[in-house]
């Protein structure tokens, strides 16, 4: 097994094992569900925004080892980041993991490991299309403080 393949899958199962950012968020000011209808990983993603900067983001739901690394890699590296670059960067992830579009992704480039697995990719994508969702809900003219809520959710 080659070295990058090792990587991946220690810093998944890490991850997957102890997410990071799990659980609710009080008051959040915006959230989303994102569901795969193919595999059935489901997921709320809960974010903060403070003078648009994205302070908080909390995820929860159900899914699988990838769908749940990619979400912690996702939250602890897009925390605190101001939303356009945010946006950016989730979108640049989504077209890396989904089209293999080169781009610098920090430390979510071990994600990439995942193209490996073509059916494998939505589990890696569900959680930044859900953050992309999120922010929407925020910014939105209609924007309202979101109840912690985590229905269902397990971490494991």
């Amino acid at each position: 097994m080659e070295d990058w393949e090792e990587l991946y899958q220690e810093i998944v199962l890490e991850h997957s094992r102890s997410p990071r950012n799990y659980g609710s968020l009080e008051e959040a000011d915006g959230r989303a569900t994102g569901h795969n209808a193919s595999c059935g990983d489901s997921i709320v993603v809960a974010v903060r925004l403070r003078e648009r900067r994205l302070q908080t983001i909390r995820f929860c739901g159900e899914g699988c080892a990838i769908s749940r690394a990619s979400a912690s890699l996702m939250a602890s590296s897009i925390e605190g980041s101001d939303h356009s670059d945010a946006l950016r960067q989730i979108d640049g992830t989504i077209r890396a993991l989904a089209v293999g579009e080169p781009t610098d992704l920090g430390p979510c480039s071990v994600l990439l490991g995942v193209r490996k697995f073509p059916m494998r990719v939505k589990c890696a994508t569900l959680p930044w299309h859900a953050l992309r969702e999120a922010l929407a809900d925020a910014t939105a003219s209609t924007a309202r403080r979101w109840p912690s809520e985590c229905p269902g959710s397990v971490a494991h």
